[in-house]
Formats: C-alpha cells, structure tokens, sequence
C-alpha cells in the first residue's frame, strides 16, 4: 500500500473522486503545509494558516498504477488556477502534491510535466515535502456520500465526479 498527500481545492471533491477508484482503500481529508499546529477547518478558511485542504489517499499500487492515481487528480481539478479552484478563493485551496520520499518527489514532477502537456503548459502546482497532516474533523470525512444533495456536492462534486468516471472508467469500483 502507498500512500499520496494531494491538495486540489476543496477535499470534499478529491474525497469522493478518489474513493470511487478500485484499488484505493482509504482517503482521508485533512490541511497539510501550514505553519499553525492542530488547525480547524474554520480557521483554515480564513486563509491565514498556510494549510491547504488535502486529502491522503491510501491504494495498492498493484490494483491502480501511481500513474493512474496522479493522473486523476491532474483531471479533477485545474491545475492553472493559482490558489483557487472556481469560487473557492486562497491558499487553502491551493493546487499542490506533498511528498514523502524522493521517488514519490519524482512521480509528482513526471505527472506535473503529464499535465502541462493537457493543460496549455501551464500548472502553478506545488511539489513539496509533506510536514504535519492533521486530520480534518469527521464530518468532512466521506462528505459526499453523508451528503450527496447538499448544494456544494451538487454544483461541483458531481461534475467531477463523473468526469472521472468517463475518463477512468476501468479503475472504477464495481457498484
């Protein structure tokens, strides 16, 4: 099993993108590359804290390739948009991969040039050492499936979800 910290905008997407994946056995929401100890998700909104809005995404690399997995978070959110994703404004919301190892530094930066190549050149993701993970609060944790008609899961879950599901189709889990 392999684990990859990733940071696309709000959790609550990378969270129900990723557990739809055959071969991932856990995602956890959390903030990561902060500089505040033990952050809450309300003072992680305020942009202040330095955190991002991460999840860590567990998976047996036998089941679906590294690539696959960094692949998709390149597809799920757009990794032009300095600190932000769509109205989701700061650095919270940052685009950025942390790592663990210098294999894993390599992996980022070989799908960061993956996506540069889809995106126009452009990617302003950051690759960069993982610190502290803090755990964001349960209910963050499997937001979409607790929440699958809330407003937010609606608009913007949904639409990723099922682009990924398009585009991946083969690593998806059987219903």
């Amino acid at each position: 099993m392999e684990t990859f910290v990733l940071a696309g905008g709000c959790f609550w997407c990378l969270d129900a993108v990723y557990r739809t994946l055959d071969g991932v056995s856990d995602v956890v929401s959390g903030y990561t590359g902060g500089a505040v100890p033990s952050p809450s998700y309300e003072l992680v909104c305020t942009g202040t804290t330095g955190h991002a809005e991460a999840v860590a995404v567990t998976f047996d690399p036998d089941v679906i390739p590294r690539d696959v997995i960094l692949d998709v978070f390149f597809t799920l959110h757009d990794p032009r948009q300095l600190n932000r994703q769509g109205a989701d404004v700061g650095t919270q919301y940052r685009s950025a991969m942390f790592y663990t190892s210098d294999e894993q530094k390599e992996l980022f930066e070989a799908a960061a040039r993956r996506a540069a190549a889809l995106w126009d050149g452009t990617v302003v993701t950051q690759i960069e050492p993982l610190g502290k993970y803090f755990v964001a609060e349960e209910y963050h944790q499997d937001f979409f499936a607790k929440n699958p008609n809330q407003g937010y899961c609606m608009a913007v879950a949904v639409p990723k979800v099922n682009k990924v599901r398009k585009s991946y189709a083969q690593y998806i889990k059987a219903a």
